[in-house]
């Protein structure tokens, strides 16, 4: 009787949507979407309602089935009951999956013979121990020919320089982005020739045609002499290839050139101080105070 009550509401339920879908303009469309929902849990609810009566019906007729063969109602109970697996012990599972015997057969293990009273069992080695001895002999074939007979594979040492030289190469491409964060705040005054050098490169591609060869000065400044427009700290030398004094004719390099080749740049600029070249400019702007101070402990060393 229950079940009959619950399918007949299901049942008056699941019509309301699409009724009440056919003029939109009655319902809002919040409500639609919940009568939605509804109604497709309505659908599931039926569903599994309807699997519960067929289940129980089932059931009635097994009964019935069972009496008309004879079974008294405490057979009928116990055929109907499931049937409970029987769980295996945990050492039965790990001794198959090792392939080993059980301790309550080691009597019919015992090998007829003995030496000085020890005996022996008859428990072969297991089959998966067996197959990972005979993996291992594969894979130490296949090292020789792989590393000592093809070649094909690299052994310690020459994996070793492999690795040396890749690091190499890492260490190259950091420090090259590493110089290329640098600016004007965080620009060193350094001596390294290699640093000199590509300074160097830079100042005779792109200063030459205003500073002339030794940087003695044509249409812009001498930059060998103890005078400058805008400062002769390294910091101020990068500041003014990098953005340029336009008012002077000086152009910003800072398209053109890279952070690395304006510190090299300013770097060989600083190195050319007190290089005395001929026919120098007229000096032009103001004395550093770090420049004739590095020059005065230069000509005290001389």
């Amino acid at each position: 009787m229950k079940y009959r009550r619950l399918l007949i509401l299901l049942v008056l339920m699941i019509p309301l949507h699409p009724a009440m879908a056919a003029d939109d303009s009655l319902i809002p469309g919040d409500l639609m979407n919940e009568i939605g929902y509804g109604a497709i849990i309505a659908m599931l609810a039926l569903f599994i309602v309807a699997m519960l009566v067929l289940l129980r019906a089932l059931r009635v007729l097994t009964k019935i089935t069972l009496r008309a063969q004879g079974y008294t109602e405490e057979q009928i109970i116990a055929e109907m009951k499931p049937a409970k697996k029987v769980k295996k012990p945990k050492t039965e599972v790990w001794n198959k999956l090792l392939s080993l015997r059980p301790m309550s057969e080691e009597k019919e293990l015992i090998i007829a013979h003995d030496y000085d009273g020890i005996q022996e069992l008859n428990n072969p080695i297991p089959g998966w121990f067996s197959y990972l001895f005979y993996i291992t002999i594969i894979f130490a074939i296949g090292y020789i020919l792989i590393y000592h007979v093809f070649g094909v594979g690299q052994l310690q040492y020459d994996e070793y320089k492999t690795e040396m030289a890749q690091a190499d190469i890492a260490k190259k491409e950091y420090l090259s982005k590493a110089a290329n964060r640098v600016d004007e705040t965080t620009v060193k005054l350094v001596t390294d020739q290699a640093v000199l050098a590509s300074g160097q490169a830079v100042f005779k591609q792109s200063c030459v045609p205003c500073h002339g060869d030794h940087a003695q000065g044509v249409v812009g400044p001498n930059l060998t002499d103890d005078y400058w427009l805008h400062g002769g700290k390294i910091n101020d030398v990068f500041k003014t290839i990098k953005y340029g004094v336009q008012a002077k004719g000086m152009p910003n390099w800072e398209k053109q050139l890279s952070p690395k080749q304006i510190s090299d740049v300013a770097n060989y600029i600083k190195s050319l101080h007190g290089s005395n070249p001929a026919n120098p400019k007229e000096p032009q702007g103001e004395k550093d105070a770090d420049d004739v101070a590095a020059k005065g402990k230069t000509i005290a060393k001389l």
